[in-house]
């Protein structure tokens, strides 16, 4: 998808994408990162405000990037408000439409993660010795790996690595598994990426 191809914005979408990231908030089991595919369906599939590549380059510059984890969000959302500007109406106020999409999308995925998480650590913490609470505890596992894996072909389907690439899917694998059996850092794994594909072996 080119830039010609891209779905209309105005500035009343900017209330659609808060009330999308608003309700993802409330399910991001695991971090915001395990709502990606439903933040590709919603900005790439359904109203084409960005490509496979905006969105897939999005995430990877906010992940290599100091800060949060949920920095991809505004990332993401500044991009929509980035395509959207050479567009906007009136054209002298173009410049705020990244801000705002950017602005009103991360308040959107923080405020009610952020307000559940401090009410509910607080409930956990003080029935921790719970039976039930031990056993929901144990369950979220699964599901937030449920979710990365989702995550992770989700991004990947965007370079044609299902079909494609299985190379890529191996490289994957192997650096989950380092990720998780080892203390390298993650940063060496994404320079090591970068380089293979600078040098074209990707």
């Amino acid at each position: 998808m080119n830039a010609a191809e891209l779905g209309a914005f105005a500035w009343g979408d900017c209330l659609a994408l808060f009330q999308h990231f608003l309700t993802l908030s409330l399910l991001a089991v695991g971090g915001a990162i395990t709502t990606v595919p439903d933040m590709h369906r919603f900005l790439v599939l359904e109203q084409h405000w960005l490509s496979d590549g905006q969105f897939s380059a999005s995430i990877a510059l906010a992940q290599a990037a100091p800060g949060p984890n949920l920095l991809f969000v505004s990332v993401l959302a500044w991009n929509v408000g980035a395509n959207a500007a050479a567009g906007a109406n009136p054209p002298e106020l173009a410049w705020l439409l990244p801000l705002a999409c950017a602005s009103v999308s991360t308040i959107g995925i923080l405020a009610p993660s952020t307000t559940l998480t401090l009410y509910a650590a607080r409930w956990v913490h003080h029935n921790r010795a719970r039976l039930g609470v031990r056993g929901f505890k144990l369950a979220m596992g699964p599901i937030v790996i449920g979710l990365l894996l989702a995550t992770a072909w989700t991004l990947g389907a965007a370079h044609g690595m299902p079909r494609d690439k299985p190379v890529l899917w191996g490289l994957s694998v192997l650096s989950a598994l380092l990720v998780w059996k080892t203390r390298i850092h993650m940063l060496w794994l994404i320079a090591a990426g970068a380089a293979l594909g600078a040098w074209g072996a990707m």
